[in-house]
């Protein structure tokens, strides 16, 4: 017998029915003889009418109370679903975040999980109950507020239980059958992947994959927690995320996929002096503003009158805050200006051992240039690559590079020439 911890995504219980579906597959797994720990998302679209409600009452929300009110929906979810098990003739018990252990920093909106102590769960399993804990939120042990865990909290939630339950696997339903080597409604021959290590899952996530969140695959990776990604709606195999970068053999690399991303701006500081301690003052601006920076990229000084440019990438709902926060150290930094540009996408290419191949960073810019597609940003590590260009090319970069690194045969390679073969 095994211990399964199963999530659900919001649209895999968007109305009544979805909920019962998904009640029927959690009854059926435990039918098998199984343990189970299911984390149900909030139903459809309801942490967006929650928010709508609250911006009705008030522009400025308190961050406690938007927190208390978001958790709301979580709750509601698993509530439903343990109806609807118990209905199948099974015993349910549904637990908020806070009942099932889930303790967190203090950061209302963006906590992050510190420990989980089970200890109801644990009493739950032992008397035979399916257990569904609420995901996206916990308890800060001392302000005893519930916060939520922002983008991508459910998943972290299950994979956070399925270490400290020590759970045999943690299975992510959602409206997807797996992990692809790209978006399949751009590129119709993508491949679903059988197996994918937790380094090329981060990346493929920091990219824009949105199947799991980057915060919950690095938590999987830290506790060694195997991860079944696959579909709510079907039984078909899905993909599995384990292993390590060590398991890949560098000398032979191989491309994993293209991740995109569409929901970043760009903001480029101009004219900035070319002297110790100007650009850590700008970043250090953005940081306090509660901003998070991607890609970073410096110019070289002009001769002329020694300053530079300063662009990075960071997500559309904080770029306000950024120029704005920018704007205030002005004066004191003694940079030109500051332009927000929410008009451009991100591309990735994810793959082991690129370094290796020098090559592969050629085959790239090429790619992109015989597609007519325009790098102004771009980045490079061990494993990934990535390029901004204008929204309305995206498509055609991401078609372009996985083509052309023989994503549609299978044939990834990271030689250059095999890379540029397509």
């Amino acid at each position: 017998m095994a211990l399964i911890v199963q999530k659900y995504g919001g649209s895999s219980v968007r109305t009544a029915e979805h909920i019962k579906r998904v009640a029927e597959r959690v009854v059926a797994t435990r039918g098998q003889g199984h343990d189970v720990v299911v984390i149900v998302s909030a139903m459809g679209d309801t942490t967006d009418r929650l928010l709508d409600l609250a911006r009705q009452v008030t522009d400025l929300p308190s961050p406690r109370e938007l927190d208390m009110l978001l958790t709301a929906g979580e709750r509601i979810a698993n509530a439903l679903t343990a109806m609807a098990i118990h209905t199948l003739g099974a015993e349910a018990c549904s637990l908020s975040g806070p009942q099932a252990g889930v303790l967190t920093t203090p950061a209302y909106g963006k906590a992050q999980i510190v420990d989980v102590a089970p200890r109801r769960v644990r009493q739950a399993l032992d008397r035979g109950m399916i257990v569904l804990v609420a995901g996206f939120q916990g308890i800060n042990p001392e302000t005893g507020d519930i916060t939520t865990l922002g983008r991508g909290g459910s998943d972290t939630t299950a994979i956070a239980l399925a270490a400290v339950l020590k759970a045999d696997v943690c299975e992510i339903c959602t409206d997807v059958d797996g992990v692809y080597t790209a978006d399949p409604r751009i590129v119709p021959e993508a491949r679903r992947l059988e197996h994918i290590t937790y380094e090329a899952m981060q990346e493929m996530a920091a990219g824009g994959a949105k199947v799991l969140a980057p915060r919950s695959v690095e938590y999987a990776r830290r506790c060694g927690v195997p991860v079944h990604v696959r579909s709510s709606f079907h039984t078909g195999p899905g993909t599995m995320v384990s292993g390590s970068a060590e398991d890949v053999p560098t000398e032979h690399g191989a491309i994993t996929g293209v991740a995109h991303d569409v929901s970043g701006t760009k903001v480029t500081v101009t004219g900035v002096p070319d002297r110790p301690g100007t650009v850590a003052r700008i970043f250090r601006a953005v940081a306090d503003a509660g901003c998070e920076v991607d890609m970073a990229l410096q110019n070289v000084p002009s001769p002329a009158d020694g300053r530079t440019d300063v662009t990075f990438l960071l997500p559309k709902d904080s770029g306000l805050a950024a120029t704005a926060a920018l704007r205030k150290v002005r004066a004191e930094t003694g940079f030109a200006e500051v332009h927000q540009d929410d008009d451009v996408a991100k591309v990735s290419l994810i793959g082991s051992g690129m370094r290796a191949h020098p090559g592969v960073t050629a085959a790239f810019c090429e790619a992109l240039a015989g597609a007519g597609v325009n790098i102004e940003v771009m980045s490079t590590s061990e494993i990934r690559i990535s390029a901004v260009c204008r929204t309305a090319r995206l498509s055609e970069a991401i078609r372009a590079l996985h083509g052309a690194f023989g994503l549609d045969t299978g044939e990834g390679e990271t030689e250059g020439e095999a890379a540029t073969s397509g």
